[in-house]
């Protein structure tokens, strides 16, 4: 498989992930396709990690652990905006 293949997978996969994530979170979150990705892919990351630590290696993360490590930093960015879990925390609305 080429490198240029491997990306454009990889970027798919965390498109996926990034957009369940978004979705399992009520409420609009003013981001791009491009954070939508990178979020995946983090979510992908931490959630890897996160198996590693707990099964030691033998186990990868699959799916709903990946979309559970995004959901996560997605509520992690909207509490950095001043928001919640239903709230994106936008500012004062007009």
């Amino acid at each position: 498989m080429s490198v240029l293949v491997y990306l454009v997978v990889l970027a798919f996969s965390g498109l996926i992930v990034g957009a369940l994530a978004r979705l399992a979170l009520p409420g609009p979150d003013p981001m791009g396709i491009g954070m939508t990705i990178l979020i995946g892919l983090a979510g992908s990351f931490l959630g890897g990690l996160v198996m590693l630590a707990i099964t030691g290696g033998r186990n990868a993360g699959g799916i709903v652990v990946s979309v559970a490590g995004a959901t996560l930093i997605v509520y992690l960015i909207r509490r950095r905006r001043g928001g919640s879990i239903t709230d994106p925390g936008l500012g004062p609305r007009r």
